[in-house]
């Protein structure tokens, strides 16, 4: 495909943005939640399977999810300084 025909064509295929499924461990900001992200890894030497964690600062229009929710992110542009994902839907409301 031509760079002409992709700027014209708009079903042209983008990338592929990450997903990531997370719990939420903070709402207290005002369209914002913290969403941490566990995975298992392999450690290098030991070969022991060890949890890893991350925190994002997620995108939540509405301010719909709620501490200990867990949540689905999308990667999208920057939002804020440190905002460069948003909520695009509950999984599982907490109980």
């Amino acid at each position: 495909m031509s760079d002409e025909q992709t700027m014209t064509d708009p079903t042209a295929e983008r990338g592929r943005r990450k997903v990531r499924t997370g719990v939420v461990v903070s709402d207290t900001m005002d369209k914002t939640v913290l969403v941490r992200i566990d995975r298992k890894v392999t450690h290098p030497l030991y070969k022991k399977t060890v949890r890893r964690s991350s925190k994002l600062a997620a995108h939540d229009e509405r301010n719909e999810a709620h501490l200990g929710d867990t949540v689905r992110v999308m990667e999208t542009r920057p939002v804020s300084k440190s905002k460069r994902w948003r909520v695009i839907e509950i999984v599982e409301q907490a109980k």
